[in-house]
C-alpha cells in the first residue's frame, strides 16, 4: 500500500536545540491523563482520504480501518507468519490450497448490533470487484476464480465461458479481445467517442474498435448484428452463427451486472459459511485476509446510503459508519483528530484492552516529535532521521528502529513524452547514487537492488546500479546528448518533509545528466489523485507490503492495476506472473518471480532507491506493542500500563 515517505527537512540547526530542551523538560500531562482513561494517542501522518476501505490505498487509512473492521483472520500481536482466527472462528482447505471454507462466528456483530454474515463478505467482494466502482485495490482479490475477468468487464469471455452463448464457447473465439483499441484514431469522435457522432460506416467501425466489443452501447451492437462479418475483425476460429449468437447475448445482457454469471469464486453456503475458490494455490490466504481489501462492509448500511457502486457516500462517515472490529468511530474532526472507542458488540470485546484510540494526522514529523516529547502522545508515526542520534542519547527508552517490508522509489509516468522512452527512464535510474540516500536521508534503510526487498527465502536479482557514464550514453541515444532539449519535468512529493529526497535526486540528475527537474509539493489526497489520474511527470513514492510474499510488490504493475499509476505494462511480465501462479513448489515459483522482477526492472517504470525501516517513538506505558515486518498492529492487544 502507499506509504508515507518520511524524509527530514534541512532544519537541523533550528530543531535540535528545541528537541534537546524538550527532552530535558517534565512531560506534559495529556499522555499521562490518557493512560488513566485507557485512551491511546498516536500520530497518523496525514488526514485520510476516507474510511471506505474499497476506495483508499494508503497506510494512514489502513491504521484506522484495522481498528474499525476485521477480516476472516486477524493479525498476531507479535508473530509475522501466524494469522489467528478473526471474523471466522475456523477454516478448512483442500490439499492444493485453492478451495477454502471459512466458518464465521455466530456471535459476530456489526457495531450497530446486526449480525455479520457470509453474505456481507460476498457483497463486499462483489462491490470491490464491480467494474463501475473502479476500486484502485480491486486486484488484491484477483486470486478469486474469475475475479479479474469480472473486474475488467470482459463480458464476451464471461458469457462464452458460462454457457450464455448458444452453440459457442470461449475456445471457439481464440484470440478475441473485447477491450478498447487505444491505437484507433477516432477522428474527432471524442474520447470516449459518442455513437451519435459516428455518422458514416467508417466512423462507426472506428467507434467499435475504439470502444471495444465488451463496452459497446446497444445501438452499436445492433449495427454489428446487421452485418457482423463485414463490420468487425473476428477470430478465424469463430463460425458466423457463433458470432451472431455472441452479439445477441451481448445485446441481451447489456447493462446487466455479470457477477453471478461470471461465477466469481466467493459464495455464501449459508449465513455462517463462506466458500472461497482461488485460481491458484494461495497457502497464505489467512494472512492475505488480514488486509483491509478483504474486510467485509456492512451491506445494510452501504445500501441504505446509495447503490453498491456509489463512491464516497455517507455510509463511511461519522455517525453512519458501522464496523465489525474491536473499536467503533466516535469522532472525526478534520485535520485534528479521529477518535475510536471500544465496540461493545465485538465478539471478543472483553479482551480489548484499550477504551479508545485518538489518531492525530500530523504531517510534519518535527511537529509530531515535539508533541511526543512534550507528553502529548504515546506513539509517533515516524521520527525524522536527523533526530535519531539525539533521541538515542537523551531518550533511548522511547526510540524504536525496526525492519519494515517496504520500498521507496521514484515513479515515472511512462505516457509522458520522453519518459515513454525506456532509455530515458533507465538513464534517470542509473544516475541515482542510492548509497547517498541511505547514508544521509533514510536512517536505517538499506540500499535497494531491485523493487522487492528480501522476504524469507525470496531474494531478487541485484540489478540496480549507479553508472552515470552509461546513463549519459542512454540519454544521448534517446536524443538528449548532454541533456540538451530534455523536457522540464516536475517531481511530485506529498509534503515538504519529502523535499530533501527530491532535492537529492534533483542534484544528482543535474550533476550527472545536466538536466533540470522542478519539485512540486501537494497534500496527501491531491498527491494520490495525481498519480491515479496520470497527471504527473515523476513522483517520490513508497510501497509497504500488504502480505509477506514478493507478489505484493509485483502484481501491482499489471496492466490496469489500480496502484500501477505509471502507464507501463508488459505482456511478458504478466505472462511470467501467471506462470509463477502455476508452480506448487516454493523454489520453482520464486525462480519464475525473479524472472518477472527482472522484466519489471528492464522496463523501469519505477526507480527503486531503498528498502524501509521503521523509526518512531513509543511511550514506556504502551504494552502489547511489538515489532512487525508489515507494521500490522492488532489494536485490541495494545494496552496502557503505568
Amino acid at each position: 500500500m502507499f506509504a508515507r515517505v518520511m524524509i527530514s527537512p534541512r532544519l537541523i540547526t533550528a530543531v535540535l536545540p528545541a528537541v534537546a530542551a524538550l527532552v530535558s523538560c517534565q512531560r506534559g500531562n495529556q499522555a499521562d491523563t490518557a493512560i488513566d482513561e485507557g485512551i491511546l494517542i498516536i500520530g497518523n501522518a496525514a488526514e485520510p482520504r476516507g474510511l471506505d476501505h474499497h476506495l483508499v490505498t494508503g497506510v494512514p487509512e489502513s491504521r484506522l480501518i484495522t481498528s474499525l473492521f476485521e477480516g476472516l483472520a486477524s493479525d498476531h500481536p507479535y508473530l509475522d507468519d501466524v494469522s489467528p482466527p478473526g471474523a471466522a472462528k475456523s477454516w478448512d482447505v483442500n490439499e492444493d490450497k485453492t478451495d477454502w471454507t471459512f466458518h464465521l462466528r455466530r456471535d459476530g456483530r456489526w457495531s450497530d448490533g446486526e449480525p455479520v454474515t457470509a453474505h456481507d463478505f460476498v457483497f463486499s467482494y462483489h462491490r470491490l470487484l464491480h467494474p463501475d466502482l473502479a476500486a484502485y485495490y480491486a486486484d488484491m482479490l484477483y486470486f478469486l476464480v474469475n475475479a479479474e475477468d469480472y473486474n475488467r468487464n470482459r463480458r464476451s469471455k464471461i458469457l462464452l465461458s458460462n454457457d450464455r452463448v448458444p452453440g459457442a464457447t470461449w475456445e471457439d473465439f481464440d484470440g478475441l479481445d473485447g477491450s478498447p483499441d487505444e491505437s484507433v484514431d477516432t477522428d474527432g469522435l471524442g474520447s470516449p467517442p459518442e455513437w451519435e457522432r459516428a455518422g458514416d460506416e467508417e466512423a462507426r467501425a472506428r467507434f467499435v474498435r475504439a470502444r471495444g466489443l465488451d463496452h459497446l452501447p446497444p445501438e452499436a451492437l445492433d449495427w454489428l448484428l446487421e452485418s457482423p462479418d463485414d463490420r468487425y475483425s473476428w477470430p478465424a476460429s469463430a463460425a458466423p452463427e457463433q458470432i451472431r449468437a455472441l452479439l445477441t447475448a451481448l445485446r441481451e445482457h447489456h447493462g446487466e451486472d455479470l457477477f453471478e454469471i461470471a461465477n466469481v469464486g466467493v459464495t455464501a453456503e449459508d449465513d455462517h459459511t463462506l466458500r472461497i475458490r482461488l485460481r491458484e494455490s494461495v497457502p497464505y490466504l489467512p494472512s492475505l485476509s488480514c488486509h483491509y481489501t478483504w474486510f467485509p462492509v456492512p451491506r445494510h448500511v452501504v445500501l441504505a446510503h446509495g447503490e453498491i457502486t456509489d463512491r464516497f457516500t455517507p455510509w463511511s462517515r461519522y455517525p453512519n459508519l458501522v464496523g465489525n472490529g474491536p473499536f467503533k468511530l466516535k469522532e472525526w474532526r478534520f485535520h485534528d483528530v479521529i477518535e475510536v472507542e471500544r465496540n461493545p458488540h465485538y465478539w471478543d470485546a472483553e479482551n480489548v484492552r484499550l477504551n479508545g484510540i485518538r489518531f492525530h494526522p500530523i504531517e510534519n514529523p518535527y511537529t509530531e516529535t515535539r508533541a511526543f516529547l512534550a507528553g502529548q502522545m504515546h506513539a509517533s508515526y515516524t521520527l525524522p532521521p536527523d533526530l535519531a542520534e539525539t533521541i538515542r542519547e537523551k531518550h533511548p527508552e522511547n526510540l524504536r528502529q525496526e525492519p519494515w517490508v517496504g520500498t521507496t522509489f521514484i515513479r515515472f509516468n511512462t505516457t509522458r513524452e520522453g519518459l515513454s522512452d525506456v532509455r530515458v527512464r533507465k538513464a534517470l535510474a542509473l544516475a541515482l547514487e542510492r548509497e547517498q540516500f541511505v547514508e544521509h536521508i533514510f536512517e536505517g534503510h538499506t540500499t535497494a537492488v531491485s523493487m522487492s526487498p528480501e522476504m524469507g527465502e525470496y531474494s531478487p536479482e541485484p540489478v540496480l546500479e549507479f553508472d552515470p557514464e552509461r546513463a549519459r550514453e542512454l540519454l544521448a541515444e534517446a536524443g538528449y546528448p548532454n541533456g540538451e532539449g530534455f523536457p522540464r519535468y516536475s517531481l511530485l512529493i506529498s509534503r515538504s518533509s519529502a523535499r530533501p529526497q527530491a532535492e537529492t535526486a534533483q542534484a544528482m540528475w543535474d550533476k550527472h545528466l545536466n538536466i533540470s527537474i522542478t519539485i512540486e509539493n501537494r497534500d496527501w489526497g491531491s498527491y494520490i489523485a495525481a498519480q491515479q489520474n496520470l497527471e504527473f511527470d515523476m513522483a517520490s513514492a513508497g510501497w509497504v507490503g500488504d502480505y509477506l510474499d514478493p507478489t505484493t510488490f509485483l502484481n501491482m504493475w499489471m496492466e490496469g492495476g489500480g496502484n500501477n499509476n505509471t502507464g507501463w505494462h508488459s505482456p511478458r511480465f504478466e505472462e511470467l506472473l501467471r506462470e509463477a501462479a502455476t508452480k506448487s513448489d516454493a523454489a520453482g515459483r520464486f525462480a519464475v518471480l525473479r524472472r518477472a522482477e527482472r522484466e519489471l526492472m528492464n522496463g523501469m517504470p519505477v526507480a527503486p532507491i531503498s528498502h524501509h525501516s521503521r523509526n518512531y517513538l513509543l511511550h514506556e506505558a504502551v504494552g502489547g506493542w511489538y515489532p512487525k515486518l508489515l507494521d500490522n498492529r492488532p489494536w485490541k492487544h495494545v494496552s496502557l500500563e503505568r
